[in-house]
């Protein structure tokens, strides 16, 4: 073993000393490398957590949402449809859902209006979320004024400001009472904007959403999995575009990668040539070659999924993300939960560091198969 260990130990060694002789050319590779997989880490690290977040958030939406629509249109639905929606066999119970939106001038921003199951501040009063009270400087026992549909003003005193850790899905979001809301909208008793079912067993919620469009022909139901869906898609699509912008300078580095690995330089085969000379045999030749490839992949790899984990995680993605995010005038602050996928990242470990480790090794196998005198010649 004592031989063979000497052995490996100057191919290393040899490695080591052929980047440092090339350490400019080495540095821009590896500075081009590493930010490729940066820009690639970052997109799937973040497009990963957000839809993860997603699913967190919406584990506590209803089972099933019912809609009337009207000329292809969400309109509001009769509460009168709520009797035969409950009779249907499987749903354990079913309530009318009262929200809308709200367009504020002074600020520019919607506002999510909605009428909680249980109020216990009462009519004239409202719960608002932390972007609002940011916005409208506005905190616990202030007023804030909204413009009802007859042009009447609807003075709410707020009683609260939702925490600031839930300010993901309650930034722009304001809790008031049923007759305020209805005074606010000019909403009639009778309807609502729709209706969620509880279901007795989620397997079913296919079936059920057949039966209820069955009932009501004019009814949309919408289950939990289709909104989740939804959003992957939207993210999914917002990560593409991403993808797709930086598509030059991903196909830049991909020809500049593979001149630099599979063009060897006259300065490199005459370096191969001696070697040869010398005694190395062509597997040692190749080895050496395989670690000097592997080590500026690596390198690239590990250095480039750090700083993209840093980016998105500890920085909020600043670079891209409110190409990811969306934009909206109230829009939350919040840092995603680390969500790491395996797959992943084997994936972008074997579309980045192998075939460029791989293809450092057919142009040095040409040119240690061939006579080492007329290689230095």
């Amino acid at each position: 073993m004592g031989p063979w260990i000497e052995k490996q130990r100057n191919i290393l060694d040899f490695t080591l000393a052929s980047l440092l002789r090339r350490k400019g050319k080495n540095a821009a590779l590896l500075l081009v490398y590493t930010f490729i997989v940066f820009v690639l880490a970052s997109v799937m690290f973040f497009t990963h957590s957000i839809k993860k977040e997603a699913g967190l958030v919406l584990q506590g939406s209803p089972d099933i949402i019912v809609q009337r629509t009207v000329a292809g249109r969400h309109d509001l639905i009769p509460a009168s449809y709520l009797g035969p929606l409950t009779k249907i066999r499987g749903v354990a119970s079913g309530r009318i859902r009262l929200w809308g939106y709200y367009f504020d001038p002074i600020t520019g921003a919607n506002y999510t209006l909605l009428v909680p199951e249980d109020f216990s501040a009462g009519a004239g009063a409202a719960i608002v979320g932390s972007g609002i009270s940011k916005s409208r400087l506005a905190s616990e026992g202030d007023v804030i004024v909204l413009r009802a549909h007859n042009g009447e003003s609807l003075v709410l005193t707020i009683k609260g400001v939702l925490s600031e850790k839930s300010e993901l899905i309650s930034a722009d979001l304001v809790l008031i009472s049923e007759p305020d809301f209805r005074k606010l909208f000019g909403i009639s008793k009778g309807h609502g904007t729709d209706i969620v079912l509880t279901v007795r067993n989620k397997k079913e919620l296919s079936t059920i959403a057949l039966k209820i469009t069955e009932a009501l022909p004019d009814a949309r139901p919408i289950i939990r999995d289709e909104i989740l869906r939804t959003y992957e898609s939207v993210f999914n699509w917002r990560g593409g575009i991403i993808t797709v912008l930086l598509a030059g300078a991903v196909f830049a580095f991909i020809i500049f990668a593979w001149d630099k690995a599979t063009g060897l330089s006259a300065e490199e085969r005459k370096e191969i040539g001696i070697l040869k000379a010398v005694g190395w045999e062509t597997s040692d030749v190749l080895l050496m070659k395989f670690w000097e490839g592997a080590a500026l992949s690596l390198s690239a790899f590990l250095t480039g999924t750090a700083l993209a984990y840093l980016h998105v995680f500890f920085a909020s993605s600043p670079l891209f993300g409110p190409a990811l995010k969306g934009w909206s005038v109230l829009y939350p602050e919040f840092r995603l939960t680390p969500f790491i996928d395996p797959v992943q990242i084997a994936t972008l470990f074997f579309l980045t560091v192998v075939p460029y480790t791989t293809a450092t090794i057919v142009p040095s196998w040409r040119a240690a198969t061939v006579d080492p005198d007329s290689v230095m010649r």
